[in-house]
């Protein structure tokens, strides 16, 4: 547990040390778009998928961020059955998936995209960076670049997330993403990405709020209903996602 933690400790201090100016661009990014009344969309298959739901509706996270969860390559944890591991290593391999899953979201070139994928490589990914790149909206890719630089890309273009992406976030998450050796084991325990990308998103909602508020355009907040306030807190929420919705149909 203790070695988890140390390593976790180190990351973190690294996440800071070097990725603060890459977080501080992004969150000027989804201050934009969302300070326009547009959308910051954000994907992730598996689970990359975790900070994408951490985005919104939660309690602290901004009307504007807009979550896309593709279930069949989102909720893979019960590994067999419908929704299990084959079909997810075979659809987040295919070409045109993640243009498909686009297509179904009507982008506003105002938009932003923020994906996340600890190895950059896989199609699904790479076809939405892509695309959204092609329709005009800024990209934020938060990947692993010491794990996306050891291994080949998947798409046909060859790229991967980090070389598409327009602000890239590097989590430093090792190569293969388990961080814990212990004797007697051949291969590591303990992941540290999602640990990581959590914190990553999290940190972009905080700045991107500051941003709002700085601005003179203060965003809508999702409040914790667990709380005295509860009628309070309902209203304010109800009022975000007749907001977000207000978004959505407009495109």
């Amino acid at each position: 547990m203790l070695d988890y933690f140390r390593v976790v400790g180190g990351l973190l201090d690294r996440l800071e040390e070097t990725q603060a100016g890459s977080l501080r661009q992004a969150a000027e990014q989804c201050a934009a778009s969302i300070g326009a009344g547009k959308l910051v969309h954000l994907f992730g298959t598996g689970h990359g998928s975790f900070p994408a739901l951490e985005a919104f509706p939660r309690s602290g996270s901004l009307v504007g961020f807009h979550p896309i969860a593709e279930l069949p390559i989102t909720l893979i944890h019960h590994v067999f059955g419908d929704m299990g591991v084959p079909q997810y290593r075979f659809l987040h391999r295919q070409e045109g998936y993640g243009r498909a899953i686009l297509e179904g979201h009507r982008l506003d070139p105002a938009d932003s995209l923020v994906l996340f994928s600890h190895s950059g490589i896989n199609p699904v990914v790479l076809d939405m960076a892509l695309m959204a790149k092609e329709k005009g909206l800024k990209v934020i890719g938060v990947t692993s670049l010491p794990h996306s630089s050891a291994t080949a890309s998947r798409h046909s273009s060859k790229k991967k997330l980090f070389e598409v992406a327009d602000i890239v976030i590097d989590t430093g998450a090792p190569l293969g993403d388990a961080s814990v050796r212990i004797e007697g084991l051949q291969d590591p325990v303990a992941a540290v990405s999602s640990m990581l990308v959590m914190t990553v998103v999290d940190g972009m909602i905080a700045e991107t709020a500051r941003i709002l508020v700085e601005r003179g355009t203060p965003p809508h907040v999702e409040v914790n209903l667990n709380l005295p306030r509860e009628g309070s807190a309902r209203a304010q929420n109800d009022a975000g996602y007749a907001e977000l919705w207000r978004r959505i149909a407009s495109r």
